[in-house]
């Protein structure tokens, strides 16, 4: 009690005391040395023995900003309209204008997408990403626009000029900015009902994973509706399965980070990227002589499945390591014991 005396002072019920001490690494066993069966136990003793002033304040429930909630969610479709931008003037030009415009619509994309990420559910709050996970982030939709071109060249003995690029993954991914915030918003506010009303911590995990599990899978549905739509519109292969792993991927690495879970999803990040390039450097590598055995399995995963299964299994094995994680860590209680970004 003195040394989560503070913890206990300002706690508004003893669910968010057991958060605390489940931070700070206390488990049942260590509960059970103070002759308590659990650490929900533990902390209802230490709510009740700590003197408080007055009645606590209730839970905030609601942003305390008017408007706060119409700010996030119109900011989150501002990545989506930019990138729709960007795509219809490389459709409209050629030469150096489409150099131009595809540098430019790179850079507002990016800064829509910063803006957006500043605020909601999928803010980080005080917290920085780091530049090293910026950077691998940035490989990875650079791949998803570039990379299986590059691979089909590379594979074919080229490439003899530019190669096509996958504009509509790109442009889904880029809308799914927005079903991906309210996803978030939907988990963030069902998982902190349900902390408000679990009588312990083993109760919570079990109602809060099946919310995490239809979050994902919500966004995903949305995100498959975004790619047949994109794909349709720009007359381009859809790519499910690659954008469709690569969009839960991201998903599930800004829940973490969002969090203050920032390390888990820096090496996924960072090993699903290098994946993608050690295949892409595999395969030109194989062209030096003596050295073709190098490209022989990328060789074989692309005649078999084509170009689009690297992306596919590199990011579909990540979001599956993310999601199992997530399944750990964002059903703790602690880590909804305060609110993150503008929930």
């Amino acid at each position: 009690m003195h040394r989560h005396r503070e913890l206990c002072e300002r706690a508004v019920d003893p669910l968010e005391i057991a958060a605390g001490l489940e931070a700070h690494g206390v488990t049942d066993r260590t509960a059970a040395r103070f002759r308590h069966r659990d650490v929900f136990s533990l902390a209802e003793e230490m709510y009740a023995r700590v003197p408080r002033d007055g009645e606590p304040a209730p839970r905030p429930v609601t942003s305390a900003r008017p408007g706060a909630r119409a700010d996030w969610a119109a900011l989150a479709l501002l990545p989506g309209a930019l990138c729709a931008a960007a795509v219809v003037g490389l459709r409209f030009t050629d030469g150096q204008p489409r150099l131009a415009v595809a540098a430019g619509g790179a850079l507002a994309v990016s800064l829509g997408l910063r803006v957006a990420l500043r605020h909601g559910p999928l803010s980080t709050g005080h917290r920085t990403t780091s530049a090293a996970t910026r950077a691998w982030t940035c490989w990875l939709v650079a791949y998803a626009l570039l990379g299986d071109g590059l691979l089909s060249a590379g594979l074919d003995g080229g490439p003899d000029g530019p190669w096509p690029l996958a504009t509509a993954p790109v442009l889904a991914l880029a809308l799914g900015c927005a079903p991906a915030a309210w996803c978030a918003q939907l988990f963030a506010i069902r998982a902190r009902r349900k902390l408000t009303a679990s009588r312990g911590l083993e109760e919570f995990a079990a109602s809060a994973q099946p919310l995490l599990l239809a979050a994902v899978g919500l966004f995903l549905c949305a995100l498959g509706g975004l790619l047949a739509l994109c794909g349709t519109a720009l007359g381009e292969p859809a790519a499910y399965a690659g954008a469709g792993s690569l969009g839960a991927l991201l998903l599930l690495a800004r829940l973490l980070t969002a969090r203050g879970f920032t390390h888990a999803p820096a090496v996924v990040l960072a090993v699903a990227g290098a994946a993608e390039a050690t295949a892409l450097a595999t395969v030109f590598a194989g062209r030096l002589p003596g050295c073709s055995f190098l490209a022989t399995p990328v060789e074989s995963l692309a005649d078999a499945w084509g170009a689009g299964a690297v992306p596919a299994l590199a990011c579909g094995a990540a979001a599956l390591v993310l999601l199992v994680h997530a399944t750990r860590t964002l059903t703790r209680a602690s880590a909804h014991s305060l609110p993150c970004g503008e929930t």
